[in-house]
């Protein structure tokens, strides 16, 4: 009999854990990696920030780390750490990329996109429809999609005219942008936007082209004299989603990948929202230098 008792006692806690085992084999855990500095006030870290909040509410046994700042891979190796396992997630100017994949060069070009309105437009654009493909043939997924208007910023004068850069060390984000920069007469220093601060205080550039976001998150505006603004148009945007590798985006189940969707489309909806504000942030700023707006 108390072999029976026993025998039975085993029994039911066996079957006791069996739903817990079957929720703890569901439990994932995504490391989101990007090169945006975390707590400061970087809408682009805010909105990964913000999926990962949203989704762990959500409690569908699904988790998300974020690491800011480059601090677990650095600013242009965040594709490459997608695709190797490395990292799950990431927010990245896409043409960072085009190395792997030329076309995403297209995402950073002059004069493309004219403003935040034409951005909302472009994302259901055959353009940018053959974009994802190819973001999807490569091994990821658009999470969600995010543009950011672009700016120049001279150290010592203003870039009003491609011959205001005539000898000057440019700072180029991407191979269209180094293009006309070389075209127009100067060098070209090819480095993250993370990287601009010291290379400006180092005297290694005196100019570069970067997204608004990037001017005040990493107090670039502290080494530089002008910067050229967007005004009513700006004259460049640059494509920067948050992307999930198709290997990871495979382990989810049904409700994971919903709740994770739903995440992202909330935090896209916020990223549009603020990143139109960004544009002035430069003009709030106690700093002594010179912004120029550009116009029509």
């Amino acid at each position: 009999m108390k072999k029976n008792i026993l025998t039975k006692a085993l029994t039911g806690l066996l079957f006791a854990a069996l739903p817990l085992t079957a929720a703890l084999a569901d439990s994932i855990t995504l490391k989101a990696s990007h090169q945006f500095p975390g707590g400061k006030g970087d809408v682009r870290d805010e909105m990964v920030q913000m999926i990962a909040r949203d989704v762990a509410a959500a409690k569908v046994d699904l988790t998300i780390k974020v690491f800011p700042g480059s601090s677990l891979v650095k600013a242009q190796e965040q594709w490459k750490a997608m695709q190797t396992g490395q990292i799950d997630m990431t927010s990245l100017p896409l043409d960072y990329a085009s190395g792997f994949h030329p076309q995403f060069g297209a995402t950073l070009m002059p004069g493309l996109v004219k403003s935040h309105a034409h951005a909302q437009r472009m994302n259901s654009s055959p353009f940018m429809q053959d974009i994802k493909a190819i973001i999807e043939k490569g091994g990821a997924k658009v999470l969600a999609d995010s543009w950011l208007a672009g700016a120049f910023g001279g150290k010592d004068k203003c870039i009003r005219a491609p011959e205001d850069v005539v000898g000057m060390k440019m700072r180029s984000a991407g191979a269209t942008f180094a293009q006309m920069w070389a075209g127009a007469g100067a060098s070209i220093v090819a480095i993250p936007s993370s990287e601009v601060y010291s290379a400006m205080q180092q005297g290694v550039a005196q100019g570069t082209d970067t997204s608004t976001s990037s001017f005040v998150s990493f107090r670039m505006y502290e080494q530089m004299k002008c910067i050229t603004a967007p005004g009513e148009n700006a004259l460049w945007f640059m494509y920067e989603p948050v992307l999930i590798s198709m290997r990871s985006w495979n382990k989810l189940n049904d409700v994971q990948k919903a709740a994770l969707m739903k995440a992202s489309k909330k935090a896209e909806i916020y990223f549009n929202t603020e990143s139109q504000k960004l544009d002035d942030a430069d003009s709030s700023l106690k700093c002594n230098f010179e912004i120029n707006r550009t116009g029509g």
